[in-house]
């Protein structure tokens, strides 16, 4: 049971009185997530919250310059995580095919219109391609048993 004075009758126990401290880089992503959901233009996306909420995870284990973009270093991690390493030209290019302020980076708005826009790009078809890439069932259990005949 909660102490009476942890309590914050919005929001559920206060992270504050439990030393757990509230990061404001994940509510500023929480906020536009919340202005993209409340838009009409994409109230036909399939599972809308649930993508946001990958896309915010995603966004925020390569954004490390603090700033709320992903850099060029950041988006070269990300992709070599992926096992699609990139040169800088090629890392640059994928950032100016997405960075709608011209600033070299990527910011999260324009990382979720990318994913969930019409607008293809390298990033997000390589994004696409690792989530498929996932989804596969890989077989459990024991082995079928095989013998020469079944060789190619």
């Amino acid at each position: 049971m909660y102490r009476k004075d942890t309590w914050n009758m919005k929001k559920g126990p206060d992270p504050q009185k439990y030393g757990i401290k509230e990061n404001p880089e994940e509510k500023a992503l929480d906020a536009i997530n919340q202005e993209i959901m409340e838009d009409e233009r994409y109230k036909d996306v399939e599972n809308l919250t649930w993508q946001l909420e990958v896309f915010k995870g995603k966004f925020l284990e390569f954004e490390k310059d603090k700033q709320g973009n992903i850099d060029l270093f950041g988006l070269k991690r990300m992709m070599e995580k992926l096992g699609q390493a990139k040169t800088h030209l090629e890392i640059k290019k994928m950032i100016s095919e997405i960075d709608s302020t011209n600033s070299g980076t990527i910011c999260y708005r324009d990382f979720v219109m990318m994913m969930i826009g019409p607008k293809s790009s390298i990033l997000k078809l390589i994004l696409m391609f690792e989530q498929k890439g996932k989804e596969k069932e890989k077989p459990t259990g024991v082995a079928p048993k095989r013998n020469l005949a079944d060789l190619p």
